[in-house]
């Protein structure tokens, strides 16, 4: 959404009242007033269909497995899932958006943060494996990267398009939801690595032959 300086006529006491409550939401007031006459006009800014999102992923993400935790930046959220394995790791994982005018790009990321070699090693050979999956079945439709522990996936969502913000939602949650549920596959029968690739293979062709509308 492109923008613009304008110059505005307003009463003093209207604009101390409005950085009153700019700062109370932690926005600036150019930020604020945007949002108030948006909202007033019944505009959806993109900002408004991000938070939109975002709360529809809170409700979809199963509570029991994954931890919502405290927003980073208004373009994105963060949640962790706890990894049963040694030294009882966690996988953090974040939903992030940027914009231009007319599209909307989500990256998803996934991020092991851990000194141990084995676990280092067996995240690695997992990514590797996920990396392999995806490209075999998906091609070049996303983009992806794989280093420093942490794990990628991009694309691209048209704004002015016939996605719906449900569908967005929908897709990235089962997104999130699918790769954590493979990691904790392959990291439950990492004592075996050939086994745990195997059904780490079996489980994705199951899912891709159930029809799943991920974007």
């Amino acid at each position: 959404m492109n923008k613009s300086v304008y110059s505005l006529v307003l009463s003093d006491d209207v604009v101390a009242a409005v950085d009153m409550e700019a700062h109370r939401a932690g926005m600036s007031r150019s930020a604020f007033i945007n949002k108030v006459l948006a909202e007033a006009v019944s505009y959806v800014t993109p900002e408004k269909r991000m938070n939109n999102i975002f709360a529809e992923i809170e409700q979809l993400i199963n509570s029991d497995i994954f931890r919502i935790m405290p927003r980073p930046s208004e373009t994105a959220l963060a949640m962790r899932s706890a990894l049963h394995y040694k030294y009882n790791p966690v996988i953090r994982y974040s939903i992030e958006f940027s914009k231009n005018d007319t599209r909307l790009s989500a990256k998803v990321s996934a991020y092991l943060r851990t000194q141990s070699d084995a676990l280092i090693s067996c995240w690695s050979a997992f990514l590797a494996l996920w990396l392999s999956l995806e490209r075999a079945s998906l091609g070049n439709k996303y983009v992806y990267t794989a280093e420093g522990g942490k794990f990628t996936r991009a694309w691209d969502i048209t704004v002015s398009g016939n996605v719906s913000d449900n569908l967005i939602a929908e897709s990235l949650s089962q997104y999130v939801t699918l790769f954590d549920s493979m990691i904790k596959l392959y990291f439950s029968n990492a004592g075996d690595p050939d086994a745990a690739e195997a059904l780490v293979r079996e489980r994705y062709k199951e899912f891709l032959s159930s029809g799943s509308g991920i974007l």
